[in-house]
């Protein structure tokens, strides 16, 4: 039987509750697609978009066409739109999983409707209306026209119109939520009568009611992080992702020693270190070097020196008995203590987001239910539970 040296868990549970807690907020009227781009912001795709639909999500978000060909590849048949514009020698691909793709521009659409119909196929499309985002999507004085230059083009169906908000600020996304109406309006004056408008991602949702229209967008909330420190989350929401590791080496050092490149860290005193098989190239960034901690024991202790690619070094002098094997939490609980992923954010100068989607495949993704694995998957794609012993996160130091 064998151990892992360092693991993220996934709490299918939590990510359940999360999914209620929107379909809670938005009413059982308005349709929930789920972001699941980016590996499902680094919880893992396939798994998280199972578990998804089970609670009723409508739709799934990627922004490529080998991520929507992922879950096709598992099995997943439930609707998936490319947020993102795709190249014209992507179609094919479009088409052969059954993606539904938005409209960058007229000249994709015509392509597009030429391959569909070629194939006798009518394929589902959306359009996005820059609002004030400035990044993808098509200017306002455009949206009517492309909307039905592409609803009268043979193979296509103009199922939904879209914005995005850049900001949770209330007085900017509320009068781009006007704006957007206005375009929808005039949409639907010129004929066209789209089936889903859209426009709520996290932050709409928590903060912008009437943005919740025919369908909502939550990425960050359904997997218990927000997208800016200051926005206020839902007290119900509970993290889905925990990262721990196991000490693999447990040192005496003098007084002096230096630690890891650079000798930034120079021991003031005799100390206990312990090396955890973590480092960037598992995702946790560099600039976390002596800014941060972890918790072992259920103590928080610091992190000694530069994180190198694939270990780092952390401070046990203040814990009783710590040795190799004991469990280590990057982020996530560890009896009373807690160490959060924002707190690593804000640390290192980026959002919560960028934390869990740098979190590289090289770490496997232990999927739990009711404290009980369901699945694994790591480098090798799924694991053979029975290769492993049964508890992940024990070892003296506990959870």
């Amino acid at each position: 039987m064998r151990t892992l040296p360092a693991w993220v868990e996934v709490d299918l549970d939590a990510l359940s509750t999360n999914i209620a807690v929107v379909r809670r907020r938005v009413g059982a009227g308005v349709h929930i697609m789920l972001i699941v781009k980016a590996d499902a912001y680094g919880h893992g795709a396939v798994e998280v978009a199972r578990e998804a639909i089970h609670g009723g999500v409508h739709m799934l978000g990627v922004a490529t066409v080998d991520e929507g060909r992922e879950l096709r590849v598992a099995g997943i048949d439930a609707a998936v739109l490319l947020l993102s514009p795709s190249l014209r020698d992507e179609i094919p691909a479009i088409l052969d999983h059954d993606l539904r793709t938005t409209i960058p521009d007229l000249d994709f659409a015509a392509e597009l409707s030429a391959h569909a119909s070629a194939r006798g196929k009518r394929v589902p499309v959306h359009i996005e209306a820059d609002t004030g985002m400035g990044r993808s999507g098509i200017g306002p004085r455009e949206v009517v026209d492309l909307t039905l230059s592409a609803s009268r083009l043979p193979g296509l169906i103009v199922e939904g119109l879209y914005t995005h908000f850049p900001t949770t600020d209330v007085e900017f996304t509320g009068a781009q939520l006007a704006r957007f109406l206005e375009l929808v309006a005039a949409v639907r004056r010129a004929g066209v009568e789209m089936t889903l408008v859209h426009a709520s991602n996290t932050g709409g949702v928590l903060g912008l009611p009437p943005a919740n229209l025919d369908m909502v967008r939550p990425g960050g909330m359904i997997y218990g992080v927000m997208p800016e420190a200051a926005l206020a989350g839902d007290p119900a929401l509970r993290p889905v992702m925990s990262f721990h590791a196991r000490l693999v080496q447990v040192r005496r050092l003098p007084a002096g020693h230096g630690i890891s490149y650079g000798r930034d860290c120079v021991l003031s005193r005799d100390s206990v270190v312990g090396v955890v098989p973590v480092g960037y190239g598992h995702g946790l960034s560099r600039a976390y070097s002596g800014r941060g901690g972890m918790l072992c024991h259920g103590k928080r202790v610091p992190i000694l020196g530069c994180i190198t690619m694939d270990m780092t070094m952390i401070d046990l002098t203040e814990v009783e008995g710590a040795a190799v094997g004991d469990a280590v939490v990057v982020f996530g609980r560890q009896g009373e203590a807690a160490i959060t992923v924002d707190e690593i954010a804000a640390a290192t100068g980026v959002i919560g987001y960028e934390v869990l989607c740098g979190i590289s495949k090289r770490v496997v993704r232990v999927y739990k239910r009711d404290g009980d694995v369901q699945s694994m998957r790591g480098l090798l794609g799924v694991r053979r539970l029975a290769e492993f012993t049964p508890s992940f996160g024990t070892g003296s130091g506990g959870t």
